[in-house]
């Protein structure tokens, strides 16, 4: 004798365990319990899914045991996939969130060094001012290159060190 039940079963295409219970109730009758398990699954919720079980005789079974069974399972077997894809990219999205913040802290402090870097140039750029030192003072400013959120500020402060250099042919005299 020759059968394609697991060929069917096959064709059904599940992901995971099937498990197949069968135990005589009656004369000739029967209960049937069909479990379809994923341990890929990383969600308890796959747990929450309860077995398939049909009641009857051996001959109502093998009539209708594969159209019972197949939408059942192969929506259980999509739900189980779909939920282990869910958790992998929730588990992807909580990386790239950390990944992000580690980004967004290290560009923080980038821009907190750059900001004391310029206060700190701005502040002996200052000091020499108040010695009387405007070359140096002007020297001591920092770069519009390196700073150019802040160069309108720096060019101001260079123009009012540049009046007490040496006079030039091509400015006017300004005290």
């Amino acid at each position: 004798m020759q059968t394609n039940f697991f060929r069917q079963l096959a064709n059904l295409n599940l992901t995971g365990d099937l498990q197949i219970i069968l135990r005589p109730t009656t004369e000739n009758s029967f209960v049937l319990s069909v479990l379809l398990t994923n341990e890929q699954c990383g969600d308890d919720a796959r747990k929450l899914i309860p077995s398939l079980n049909l009641r009857g005789t051996a001959e109502e079974l093998d009539n209708g045991f594969f159209e019972s069974i197949s939408t059942p399972l192969q929506t259980a077997s999509g739900l189980m996939v779909d939920m282990e894809n869910f958790m992998k990219q929730l588990e992807e999205a909580k990386k790239k969130s950390a990944m992000e913040k580690v980004k967004q802290d290290k560009e923080k402090k980038e821009k907190e060094t750059k900001e004391k870097k310029y206060k700190d140039a701005l502040q002996k750029a200052e000091e020499f001012e108040k010695e009387g030192k405007h070359k140096e003072a002007w020297s001591a400013l920092p770069k519009v290159s390196e700073f150019p959120d802040y160069a309108e500020t720096i060019r101001i402060k260079q123009d009012e060190y540049e009046r007490h250099f040496a006079p030039s042919l091509f400015t006017e005299n300004q005290p």
